[in-house]
């Protein structure tokens, strides 16, 4: 059963390194059973955000995860949380029993014959070397340990960095179909923006230690139009005060941010913009 409890709650985060702000007053929340994007630039606080969720730094501000408080508690709050980053680091020495047994070890919730079960299904053996997998098989085994693990919550760190495409789509899909249900949320940040897009129930843009967009998906759709003006209407658009403009095959594309929909359908091709084009639009507007 899902409560409808917050499993992050996070106000007036605060974290300087030196002079610099990592996070400055950085407030969101994250609702059970959905997929967060956490996208940013680097050095935007994505990472030093991910690191306060796991209790692994300090911050000032209040902080919330599974009802507790990641400096104090972070021992019981690992229980519950699966962390995963970068897939392409396993050691080239290590065997698949051998990171089955060392998984099995640290984490309470493993469930080892999840895991075993998973791997028959592939060509994976349990005295395979991860030297000698491919980049497909690497990706199975980081598969059978994460999806193994009761974790009420994933937080995902780049997780495919360093994977060619076929392989990212493969880690996603099987994912959303082998491990996601509305008891779990997963967390993830990513430069590859456009292959999480169509699995994210929420976005959350962070740049300068700032939230400057969280909003769900839904929301998104509603709140933002793009318009590929036709050239005679440029300048009624414009009048409009478009977040950003850009020019494809020498047609406007316009960016709206709540504006009356039949207006602009008035100026050519209405459509939802991409998480790409709305995190470029809203970086733009955040540095003017």
């Amino acid at each position: 059963m899902t409560t409808n409890n917050p499993v992050i709650t996070a106000s007036g985060l605060t974290k300087q390194y030196g002079r610099q702000a990592a996070l400055n007053g950085v407030t969101f929340t994250v609702a059970p059973g959905r997929i967060v994007g956490l996208i940013g630039p680097n050095g935007s606080g994505k990472t030093t955000t991910l690191k306060a969720i796991l209790g692994l730094t300090s911050f000032d501000g209040d902080l919330s995860v599974l009802g507790r408080d990641p400096r104090t508690e972070r021992e019981l709050l690992m229980n519950d949380v699966c962390f995963i980053a970068d897939v392409a680091i396993l050691p080239k020495w290590l065997k698949v029993k051998d990171a089955i047994d060392f998984v099995a070890g640290v984490h309470p919730r493993f469930d080892r014959a999840k895991a075993e079960q998973y791997i028959a299904n592939t060509k994976l053996t349990p005295n395979m070397k991860v030297k000698a997998m491919s980049k497909g098989m690497v990706v199975q085994l980081h598969l059978a340990l994460v999806m193994a693990i009761d974790a009420k919550l994933l937080v995902l760190d780049e997780p495919t960095l360093g994977l060619d495409i076929l392989y990212r789509k493969q880690f996603y899909q099987n994912l959303l179909e082998d491990y996601f249900d509305d008891n779990k949320t997963i967390v993830i940040t990513t430069h590859q923006i456009e292959e999480v897009e169509h699995i994210l129930t929420d976005l959350t843009f962070i740049e300068d230690g700032r939230i400057v967009l969280a909003a769900s998906m839904d929301e998104v759709g509603e709140r933002y139009t793009e318009v590929m003006v036709e050239p005679q209407f440029v300048a009624a658009a414009n009048a409009l005060g478009p977040l950003t403009q850009r020019t494809v095959f020498g047609k406007s594309i316009m960016l709206f941010d709540r504006a009356d929909r039949s207006q602009l359908a008035a100026f050519g091709e209405l459509r939802t913009p991409s998480v790409a084009d709305l995190f470029v639009a809203t970086m733009k507007g955040n540095k003017q």
